[in-house]
């Protein structure tokens, strides 16, 4: 089969290798899509781990099944979670699942831009979903970045009258821009120093759509006669956070979503913001599998409409395009790869 094999920043390389073999517990997936996350090209982040085959945003058909599986058959549509936690440790049982050891250890064989894919045992038992018949393959692999953001936004708090500012206007802000609407915020502000995607924001559901240099607290107030109840970062830059700090309301949170680059600091201005006002600073990292399904649920009642946001569909061979696309964040937005 086909492989696309990330090497470094700018040196994918379509490979061979064998169609790796089910044991028992596993299935092999025919991947149909695979999306390019923005994780995928934070070539900081991967320093040091490759060569390996990214793609964990994976939607496909079931070709074959291990001994022992029988809550999936030969010819499923499904999608699947790369990472899954073991649901019985401290970190589990106490609501973490996402911090969980296992969790950061389970990973697809060999990686979602490849034409087969198999899935571990715990992968099978805890992280695949069955795509409704109404359901593209695209759409679902939109589950798991949206069960991601649907995670952030229930640590964070959104919820009916809430107002939600989302700074950065990336794919996984637009996630954020659809989904807080979604769950009943009654203004939605976005900011992004990219105009493409600020129109994107508007078209998805955006009350307002700010350039990042503007004076977002000031527009906020404008509109909604207070700042934000809770602000998200998508950009974890040192403006975005300075940004986030001026914006965010007495009692309202701070949702760290996305990360900084490695080393990044910023002063935490304790008497300024915090003291007195109650500010909650947050974080969330990927999903367990109750919201992988509620992302399922709203992708299918069409509450969050992921097929808009797709602007590139592209075959294996042109990964390393996708790839540049995204790094580069011009007039694009989610990138799809067709095997």
């Amino acid at each position: 089969m086909k492989i696309a094999r990330y090497y470094g920043r700018g040196d994918i390389r379509i490979e061979e290798m064998p169609v790796p073999d089910v044991g028992r517990g596993e299935i092999l997936l025919r991947i149909r899509a695979s999306g390019v996350c923005g994780s995928d090209v934070m070539h900081w982040y991967r320093a040091g781990r490759g060569p390996v085959v990214l793609g964990h945003e994976v939607a496909g058909e079931v070709v074959a099944v291990g001994e022992g599986v029988s809550a999936y058959r030969i010819g499923e549509r499904v999608c699947a979670a790369h990472h899954v936690p073991c649901n019985t440790c401290h970190y589990c049982r106490n609501g973490h699942q996402t911090v969980c050891d296992t969790l950061r250890t389970t990973n697809f064989d060999p990686g979602g831009f490849s034409e087969y894919v198999k899935l571990p045992p715990v992968n099978v038992d805890r992280g695949v979903f069955s795509l409704p018949e109404t359901m593209t393959y695209e759409e679902g692999t939109f589950i798991e970045p949206l069960a991601c953001v649907y995670r952030g936004q229930r640590i964070a708090g959104t919820g009916i009258g809430k107002g939600v500012l989302v700074i950065g206007s990336g794919i996984s802000g637009l996630l954020h821009v659809m989904l807080a609407k979604a769950l009943g915020a009654s203004l939605v502000i976005s900011t992004d120093i990219n105009e493409y995607r600020l129109r994107m924001a508007s078209r998805l559901g955006a009350d307002a759509a700010v350039a990042a240099g503007d004076d977002v607290p000031a527009t906020f107030r404008n509109m909604c006669g207070r700042l934000a109840d809770i602000v998200i970062l998508t950009n974890g830059g040192e403006g975005a956070i300075a940004q986030a700090f001026r914006s965010v309301d007495r009692g309202g949170t701070i949702l760290f979503f996305a990360p900084a680059r490695a080393g990044v600091s910023v002063p935490l201005p304790v008497n300024d913001i915090f003291w007195r006002n109650e500010i909650t600073m947050t974080s969330s990292y990927a999903a367990d599998y109750r919201e992988h399904a509620l992302a399922l649920e709203l992708i299918r009642q069409g509450r969050v409409n992921v097929k808009e946001m797709i602007t590139h569909r592209l075959p294996l061979e042109k990964t390393a395009e996708g790839l540049r696309l995204v790094e580069e964040a011009g007039e694009s937005l989610k990138v799809i790869i067709e095997p």
